[in-house]
């Protein structure tokens, strides 16, 4: 399939227009304070945006209406079921705002993890980071993948060479304009995704035959509508129990102790603007969900009343967005449905070159290699370190392309993997007074080992693995430092654990 010119120049403008706001903000930056903070200067509706463009990816854009539209393995999926995770989300959140966010305003932090090193030790801060490094490159990389899947539909392209376009717009502006022009441009994001997602929706309903009276009526015939299951058990994915207690515990790691979301909230004026920013995202982020997976059930309807998706997209329903776009919308409308495709894919893998180089910066090369260096040099090295992250996301890309999961499912599950130990350690930190470093890194090594385990001999689905993780990690660190740490490490009313008491 051949680009038209209209689309194609919608796509180049969008392309060079986030280029060049990135360059806009490389004028403005004299050391990481800037690159990775905005200057602490940003006002709470732009980080609500940012964290609503950065929790919606390609992911959402292409793979929760595959949900909608298919079920997947066991005959999980093919309806709402998904939105019982999202308001596990909205629990997380609130949970947040209790445990951690007082704790990022008592001093300057430039990321997360610094926190344990305050805490415990180093050491324990170096293997949390650690953990984030590998992670977030391995599940944004394949976020990645599913962005190329859009530009190979669109253009007949091989999957690489796809993967290599979008990676490198990407890493040039964030490579420039670093944390703001991040938030800003995730702001533009997120109002094209937006709008050329309810376009979409708009021309899709439009082109089913009866409109929403016959969706209405194909989706309960075929039990779309279906919101809760509470099937109990751990081997069964999007539940009620999975949603609610496996997604509060998910969200809980992945925006309370993840650099990735955290970053957003150390851009802030104050701990209010910061929970103001959080739930409000909580809110739109609920409202999109819904949204995309109202368009895979129509996308349902619509392919049941013309049965004319080819066999290598039917059998692959993350390809039938796209499929879709790039055959039935009119022209000018499927550049601008592409454009917002790349928007929501974008907004995520800047946020992620941007946390993962702050990471890299702060919790290994300025402590460890130049604890002494410049503003300058600092600067520059944060730089060529987001490029180098960008490189690797790209080469995690190309080899996602013979994965064959539902990439939701595949994206959350790396997440989940290691989120659970993480947030383990920080349980350790705010909730206990007595555990040190070592028992401290001894419920990490554990909870890894858990859930290596649980990964690979047993048959528990994704949702669970962060509640397994950090429970084990918070258990087994604490009665190791009963051996290895005999005596309170924290005074009542000082440190971590202190803070968080009297906040």
């Amino acid at each position: 399939m051949k680009l038209n010119p209209v689309d194609l120049i919608i796509i180049v403008v969008y392309l060079l227009g986030v280029t060049g706001v990135g360059w806009h903000f490389s004028r403005k930056q004299r050391n990481i304070r800037d690159y990775f903070l905005s200057d602490k200067n940003t006002p709470w509706w732009a980080l609500a945006g940012s964290i609503v463009a950065t929790e919606t990816s390609t992911v959402t854009f292409i793979s929760v209406p595959a949900f909608a539209f298919a079920a997947g393995a066991q005959g999980v999926g093919g309806n709402f079921t998904f939105l019982q995770l999202v308001m596990g989300y909205m629990i997380g959140r609130l949970a947040i705002v209790w445990l951690f966010l007082p704790l990022y305003f008592r001093g300057e932090l430039f990321t997360v993890y610094q926190i344990l090193d305050q805490r415990f030790s180093g050491k324990v801060k170096r293997t949390a980071a650690s953990l984030f490094l590998v992670t977030r490159s391995i599940a944004d990389g394949i976020r990645l993948f599913a962005t190329a899947l859009v530009l190979v539909a669109l253009t007949g392209w091989a999957d690489p060479v796809s993967i290599l376009i979008i990676g490198v717009v990407t890493i040039i502006y964030t490579y420039l304009g670093g944390m703001a022009a991040v938030i800003w441009t995730d702001l533009i994001q997120l109002v094209i995704y937006v709008l050329g997602a309810i376009v979409a929706a708009l021309i899709l309903l439009n082109s089913i035959p009866g409109g929403w009276n016959e969706v209405a009526a194909v989706g309960t015939e075929f039990n779309k509508f279906q919101l809760f299951d509470f099937t109990a058990g751990l081997s069964r994915s999007y539940t009620f129990w999975a949603g609610i207690i496996g997604g509060a515990f998910l969200t809980t790691a992945t925006h309370g102790t993840d650099q990735l979301m955290v970053q957003r909230y150390l851009c802030s004026r104050t701990p209010r603007e910061a929970t103001l920013a959080l739930l409000t995202s909580g809110a739109a982020v609920f409202l999109q969900f819904t949204l995309f997976l109202g368009i895979g059930m129509m996308l349902f309807v619509y392919y049941h009343h013309f049965p004319t998706l080819p066999a290598e997209v039917a059998n692959r329903p993350d390809r039938v967005f796209p499929h879709f776009i790039v055959t039935k919308l009119p022209v000018g409308l499927s550049g601008l449905v592409v454009a917002a495709i790349f928007a929501a894919a974008m907004s995520t893998l800047a946020s992620s070159l941007n946390s993962l180089a702050a990471s890299a910066v702060t919790d290994f090369y300025k402590p460890l290699i130049a604890p002494a260096a410049t503003d300058r040099h600092y600067l520059s090295v944060s730089r060529w370190l987001t490029a180098a992250w960008g490189g690797v996301q790209i080469a995690v890309a190309i080899v996602a392309i013979t994965m064959e999961q539902r990439v939701v499912d595949a994206v959350l599950a790396v997440a989940s993997f290691t989120n659970g130990p993480i947030l383990g350690v920080f349980f350790l930190g705010v909730l206990t007074k007595r555990v040190g470093p070592r028992g401290a890194l001894t419920g990490i090594i554990i909870g890894i080992s858990a859930m290596l385990f649980v990964w690979l001999r047993t048959q528990v689905v994704w949702q669970w693995y962060v509640l397994i993780g950090s429970m084990i990690t918070f258990a087994t660190g604490f009665l190791s430092s009963l051996l290895l740490d005999p005596k309170p490490v924290v005074q009542p009313g000082e440190g971590v654990a202190g803070d968080a008491k009297a906040a």
